[in-house]
């Protein structure tokens, strides 16, 4: 670390000297512009102007022809995204396939502020225009966790109900979960690069960031496996003669207590309810259990072991929701916490030392 002294210069102006070093480095002469970004924590970051230019105009080009494979696009499009690249741009030396094409089209749909710019035969250039600050990332916590809810409720009374309907309308509204969870994500890597977008979504704590996005990811595979129960709902359609009301009943009151336990698990992480998350680990040890007993006893029809295997996910991914609610509860002072640790200081001192006797 290099020290430098401030010197004042005419009535009011302060100035400090840049390392030779740095200035060589970065090819700055007199009278070239430097970029000055004050950081949350009073520190100052200088960009050189050719950096900060770099950051503002960056365009990332996907060789669409390299991408040879099913779906291999509209990956490389959405880590992009989350990657928070503004300027995509898919090339191909002859002419973009259709196929790739209509993933373009496909995910554009899916990702919110992306949207497509300039479309020619051999280019076709995305831009992202989302305004980071215009979101709170609690806000669109929540709402994963409410879309993932309705997802599995609808899918659990289409099976109720024999409605298979109602199990489309489930498996059409994944993919507003998707669009949620990725944006989300795109939030959290842009406020672990830049603290001023952290605090601006509400994310102040960055330590917080890689447990919230492990909730987020856990949210978005309830979603997925409440589609894949809607989707199982209508392929069972066939053999629902063969089922009986008991069996009905106690798959409909498994996917009940799954979902008491990741909704529930959700409002610990806001309220730091440690009692109740922990009440939510043992229900989900009931759970399993009954589960267990669920699948030894089922008839032989497709598909019913796989929906309370599913639920059974489900409940396991709401309990590690519940088990960083505690962790965070632990890290934040609360009314919850206080009624269970108490944080005692012990000072520790030295014995003072005895004098040789003469």
């Amino acid at each position: 670390m290099e020290s430098r002294k401030v010197q004042k210069v005419g009535y009011s102006t302060i100035t400090v000297s840049l390392p030779s070093e740095w200035v060589k480095q970065n090819n700055i002469s007199p009278g070239d512009l430097v970029f000055i970004i004050p950081e949350k924590d009073g520190t100052l970051k200088i960009l050189p102007s050719q950096i900060a230019q770099k950051e503002e105009a960056e365009e990332y080009i996907i060789n669409a022809d390299a991408c040879d494979e099913p779906g291999m696009l509209e990956r490389i499009i959405i880590g992009s995204y989350i990657l928070g690249r503004d300027v995509i741009r898919v090339t191909s030396s002859s002419r973009i396939r259709k196929e790739h094409i209509n993933e373009i089209r496909r995910i554009v749909r899916k990702l919110i502020g992306l949207g497509i710019l300039e479309e020619t035969p051999r280019n076709i250039l995305l831009q992202c225009s989302v305004d980071p600050t215009k979101f709170k990332l609690d806000m669109l916590f929540r709402r994963l966790s409410i879309i993932a809810s309705t997802i599995l409720s609808e899918a659990i009374q289409a099976f109720l109900e024999r409605n298979n309907a109602l199990a489309e309308e489930a498996i059409n509204r994944e993919d507003e979960a998707d669009t949620i969870y990725y944006l989300a994500v795109r939030l959290l890597l842009s406020a672990q690069i830049k603290p001023d977008i952290a605090e601006k979504i509400g994310a102040k704590d960055t330590l917080i960031i890689p447990a919230t996005r492990l909730m987020l990811q856990n949210l978005e595979l309830i979603a997925d496996y409440s589609e894949d129960i809607a989707k199982k709902v209508i392929e069972l359609e066939v053999y629902r003669d063969k089922l009986s009301k008991d069996v009905i009943e106690r798959i409909y009151h498994l996917s009940e207590l799954a979902q008491t336990i990741f909704q529930k698990a959700v409002d610990c992480v806001f309220t730091g309810d440690i009692k109740v998350a922990n009440g939510l680990l043992e229900m989900q040890n009931v759970l399993e259990i009954e589960s267990n007993r669920l699948m030894q006893e089922l008839p032989e029809i497709p598909y019913l072991r796989l929906i309370v295997s599913t639920l059974d996910k489900i409940a396991d991914k709401g309990a590690t929701i519940a088990h960083i609610a505690i962790n965070r509860a632990l890290e934040e002072p609360s009314k919850y916490v206080e009624d269970i640790i108490r944080v005692v200081k012990h000072v520790r001192t030295l014995p003072l030392p005895t004098r040789k006797k003469t």
